[in-house]
């Protein structure tokens, strides 16, 4: 809501201003002119920026800002209508809003409004001679709160879409979270399917192992007859006799 204080304008530019507004509205602004109100410009500005931003806090001023638009936007409507040109600073809203924030009350009197009391009631009226004041200080007021709402606007946005790309993240990380449990889950279905399929093969090489032939049976009887090395009486075959 600030607005910063530029230096003052080029009388070229100002110059071509006038001219171009001269033939817009068929009359001719004098530079001093221009200058002049730009100089009225800038000491609204400044009233408003640092005069009431730097005080108090965003909403205060805002709050401020607007009651005093208000108020200069109905007195520019019905000028004639004695309920505007004046207000009670015992009014709720405004010793809220002009009487106890800060700067406030210094820019209605700079738009033409001077303590008065009438019938033992204080009051801030009107100058009528300062319609140039008044008209000035409502345009400025209607720039700052549109520029401040533009910001707020802005910044909104910027909210909104840090939001909703924090959420996507978190929705991508989610969905990484859920594909990496489903590919364990197959990884586990196809590691056990596998190993259901080795058990099942595993009996029948056994089986097959059972009728291969084997070696005989360390018992089984060899023909012939047997010696035992500690038989007693050894028997001996003798050799056929001789014959010539």
């Amino acid at each position: 809501m600030s607005s910063e204080t530029s230096p003052p304008p080029d009388p070229e530019f100002l110059a071509a201003a006038a001219q171009r507004r001269s033939v817009t509205t068929g009359q001719a602004i004098p530079t001093a002119e221009l200058l002049r109100q730009h100089e009225e410009r800038q000491k609204f500005r400044r009233l408003i920026n640092p005069g009431i931003s730097r005080p108090n806090s965003q909403e205060a001023a805002m709050a401020s800002l607007k009651i005093l638009s208000k108020i200069s936007e109905n007195l520019i409507r019905e000028p004639e209508n004695p309920k505007f040109r004046q207000f009670k600073p015992t009014n709720d809203t405004i010793r809220r809003h002009l009487i106890e924030t800060k700067g406030a009350l210094e820019y209605a009197i700079e738009m033409g409004f001077r303590p008065e009391v009438k019938e033992f009631q204080p009051l801030y009226v009107w100058n009528e001679h300062k319609s140039e004041e008044l008209r000035l200080g409502a345009q400025i007021l209607q720039e700052t709160i549109e520029l401040a709402e533009q910001k707020s606007a802005r910044s909104q946005k910027n909210v909104a879409e840090a939001k909703a790309a924090a959420e996507a993240a978190t929705q991508k990380a989610l969905l990484a979270f859920m594909d990496d449990r489903k590919t364990k889950m197959l990884r586990d279905q196809r590691d056990r399917h596998n190993r259901e399929v080795r058990a099942h093969h595993s009996p029948s090489v056994d089986r097959e192992g059972a009728t291969s032939p084997s070696s005989p049976p360390s018992n089984a009887e060899m023909p012939g007859s047997g010696h035992v090395l500690s038989s007693p009486d050894p028997v001996v075959d003798e050799p056929p006799p001789y014959r010539d």
